[in-house]
């Protein structure tokens, strides 16, 4: 995991057999697999043992919020897992996020193993500025985003969870450096679902995103190898006109 514009597969399905399908007929086609909370609940950590037993970087996707001791203990749990990234809430709290980095660089230590790389969930892909009014949060997206951001970087956090609709903004303010990982991602040939700020892979890759989370265009197409490599040769494309 290195250079922008590399894609996670997400393996949206409580199917452990059809996880392991998906991530046989995915390597070598994406830069690793996302695993979300629905997974997890119904699997636990035999099923995601299973995937990662595929030998593919896993993108742990928790999203962890609580307190801080409690993240902190479900730090512990997760880190002999080795999770290449794993999220929790940036809303939890400059402490909450300081907490889960502590706990996962000291037990990674422990166990001499590789610490994952946490990044903070700034403002979901499903929600707009009339979502956050609804809540009581009067600032648009925009604003939020940035500022749960900032609060990341300061908790000592690696990167951030942001729609591709923030990547220049975040990119400009907190360097090449802090990872952005990016959701609501879909080719020009697949529906945008239940994700509101939406955009294309290409766009999304020359903006500066590091890794692009894309699920249902991949594992629903017909063949998810072909669509994985479709997608690549977008991202490609755009990376190189830009390097023309």
């Amino acid at each position: 995991m290195g250079s922008k514009g590399q894609v996670l597969a997400a393996l949206d399905t409580v199917s452990v057999n059809e996880a392991v399908d998906w991530a046989h007929k995915l390597d070598g086609a994406v830069a690793g697999l996302k695993l979300g909370l629905e997974f997890y609940l119904a699997n636990g950590q035999l099923g995601y043992r299973r995937i990662s037993a595929t030998g593919m970087p896993i993108f742990l996707d928790l999203k962890l919020h609580d307190i801080p001791n409690t993240v902190a203990g479900a730090l512990r749990a997760i880190v002999p897992l080795q999770p290449s990234i794993l999220t929790v809430h940036a809303g939890g709290g400059l402490a909450m996020m300081k907490a889960a980095r502590e706990s996962a660089a000291e037990n990674a230590d422990k166990l001499n193993l590789k610490r994952p790389r946490i990044v903070g969930v700034t403002v979901l892909t499903s929600l707009d500025d009339k979502d956050l009014a609804a809540v009581g949060q009067s600032a648009p997206v925009s604003d939020q985003v940035k500022r749960l951001a900032e609060l990341a970087r300061s908790a000592g956090l690696d990167g951030v969870v942001c729609s591709p609709h923030e990547i220049e903004t975040l990119r400009r303010d907190l360097g090449e450096e802090f990872l952005l990982v990016v959701p609501g991602v879909r080719p020009a040939w697949a529906e945008s679902g239940d994700q509101k700020r939406v955009r294309a892979p290409g766009d999304a890759a020359l903006a500066g995103a590091d890794y692009l989370v894309i699920g249902r265009p991949i594992t629903q197409a017909p063949d998810q190898r072909d669509a994985a490599s479709r997608i690549a040769l977008e991202i490609g494309a755009a990376l190189g006109q830009k390097a023309g």
